[in-house]
């Protein structure tokens, strides 16, 4: 019943009548992230991983730069496990923040890590060759106190502020001071969430969400919420999860309880009603067609 009510929503916000965006996307304004066409994004990949691995050496450590698709094969990494849909994924996992939480450096993962994918093969080789003390050190000139904060993760979040090290000496030269910061927000989202069809499907989202028990005004407001419960649990990712009191312990379970929860809930809603209005939006704002 439940989908049936949302994607009736999703119809009806669609149907003809209902309020259309009435201007084109500005000039410049791409469909990647952070507002980037897909050339803009491979450049800005390309130029980054220059920039980082050169850091790197001047530091005393190998780290060979990353190609675009490796870096885009991290991003797509996200909430992606093999003979498991997205859906099925979300509903086991949440969107994956919490419920992997090891304290381990991505470069030592062995299960699910969208952050070593998008280091690449070899670099995670050189830091596996590395002693502990070395590996150690290797990563806060590579990434800073937030280990977990790599530049592929950082990319398809959207969140430069947690980067650090040589990764974030790097952004700061290839993206613009306000990309950095935590309050950025993608112009092409900020655009499309003033459209009257989106504040309708997003008004609806969050009065559901309210009912389940979960306040938030965007979906965009989850998974930075559950990092930052997260980063406080954990000291900022530096507490083992094989090292952990049992009290925390057991709050890192309830946590990743209340991911699942969370995650399924506003995900349901996302796909079935916020995605086919976005989309819609997004087509008519970078449509070319002259009317």
């Amino acid at each position: 019943m439940k989908k049936a009510i949302y994607l009736g929503l999703a119809a009806v916000l669609l149907a003809p009548g209902i309020a259309a965006a009435q201007a084109q996307a500005p000039k410049g304004l791409g469909t990647e992230e952070f507002g980037m066409s897909p050339r803009e994004l491979v450049q800005a990949i390309e130029r980054t991983e220059e920039l980082i691995a050169r850091c790197m050496r001047e530091q005393g450590f190998q780290y060979v730069a990353a190609d675009s698709t490796t870096v885009r094969a991290g991003m797509a990494a996200d909430k992606q496990l093999p003979g498991l849909s997205e859906e099925e994924f979300v509903s086991r996992y949440g969107f994956g923040v919490s419920t992997f939480y090891t304290g381990l450096p991505p470069q030592l993962s062995t299960g699910y890590s969208p952050a070593r994918v998008g280091l690449g093969e070899r670099n995670v080789q050189i830091f596996r060759k590395l002693s502990p003390a070395d590996q150690v050190a290797y990563n806060r000139a590579l990434l800073g106190d937030d280990v977990s904060s790599t530049f592929a993760v950082a990319l398809e979040t959207e969140d430069l502020s947690r980067t650090g090290g040589c990764t974030r000496k790097a952004l700061a030269e290839t993206f613009k001071p306000e990309q950095l910061k935590a309050s950025h927000y993608n112009p092409q989202d900020a655009l499309i969430n003033k459209d009257q069809r989106m504040k309708a499907a997003l008004g609806f989202w969050q009065r559901e969400m309210k009912k389940a028990g979960f306040e938030y005004g965007h979906p965009d407001e989850i998974e930075p919420d559950l990092r930052n419960r997260l980063a406080t649990l954990t000291e900022g990712g530096k507490l083992l999860a094989s090292k952990m009191s049992a009290d925390q312990k057991a709050a890192l379970r309830k946590l990743q309880d209340y991911e699942r929860l969370v995650a399924a809930k506003s995900h349901k809603m996302h796909e079935e009603v916020l995605t086919p209005v976005e989309e819609r939006i997004q087509e008519e704002l970078f449509s070319r067609k002259v009317q």
